[in-house]
């Protein structure tokens, strides 16, 4: 196994999965309350323990390095991927895309359903994942679709003003037509498929849903199915950004 880098001063449990990139924080408590950690071969399922200097922390019975190399990757995720790191029915991962390539273990921020296409941000910074991850971070998405059918100006009305579809409230920053079947949508929040199902709620259907932007960060000419690093401005421009 690994040497493990030794931690400088005593971290939460939690705190030190997330700096190890495993996880946003939040996530790696579910991690922790699951049982999957240990620290130096006890398994902990307590949200307040702490890792010491010298301290072995293994994840899944995986020795986990606190320092490294931070990474963050945009990929134009193509339609028929999904945003996850496994899948047990076996469909391909946009994580797939990054295999062999990509020497840090690095996970999506949020995600991109199935169908949907565009911009999947990669990173093992579990605190950045956990800014962009939550609403209060202020990160707002851009997406464009293309309907079916031509779209009525309700969508785009009720969408800007707030919708209920199955008793849940849809709400986009914009809505703005670009065709009579197209538009272009601006999320904060981004429900699961909000989209979509205001288009259902009209009665169309999304036959392309592509997502153009992240915060200050622009799909531009990048091919689909292609990846590419934050550059260090983007990187600062992502960390200070916040609409809200």
């Amino acid at each position: 196994m690994p040497d493990i880098p030794p931690v400088e001063a005593p971290l939460r449990l939690q705190a030190f999965l997330a700096k190890a990139g495993v996880a946003s924080r939040r996530a790696a408590e579910r991690i922790i309350l699951e049982g999957r950690v240990a620290v130096n071969g006890q398994a902990i399922r307590e949200l307040g323990t702490k890792v010491l200097p010298g301290d072995r922390v293994e994840l899944d019975g995986r020795p986990l390095r606190l320092e490294g190399a931070k990474r963050y990757i945009l990929l134009n995720k193509p339609a028929g991927y999904l945003s996850s790191m496994s899948d047990p029915e076996g469909r391909p991962l946009a994580a797939d895309l990054l295999k062999g390539r990509v020497g840090e273990r690095v996970y999506n921020v949020g995600r991109l359903d199935q169908w949907s296409s565009g911009l999947l941000l990669f990173t093992n910074d579990g605190e950045l994942a956990a800014k962009l991850s939550h609403p209060s971070g202020g990160i707002d998405k851009e997406y464009e679709f293309r309907a079916d059918a031509p779209v009525p100006d309700s969508f785009f009305a009720g969408l800007s003003a707030g919708m209920i579809v199955d008793g849940v409230q849809y709400r986009a920053l914009s809505a703005e037509r670009t065709g009579p079947a197209s538009g272009r949508i601006v999320l904060l929040e981004g429900k699961n498929r909000e989209i979509r199902r205001a288009l259902e709620a009209v009665g169309r259907r999304a036959l392309e849903l592509r997502r153009i932007r992240i915060g200050p960060l622009r799909l531009a000419d990048l091919p689909e199915g292609s990846f590419r690093d934050l550059s260090p401005g983007e990187l600062d421009s992502l960390r200070g950004y916040c609409i809200s």
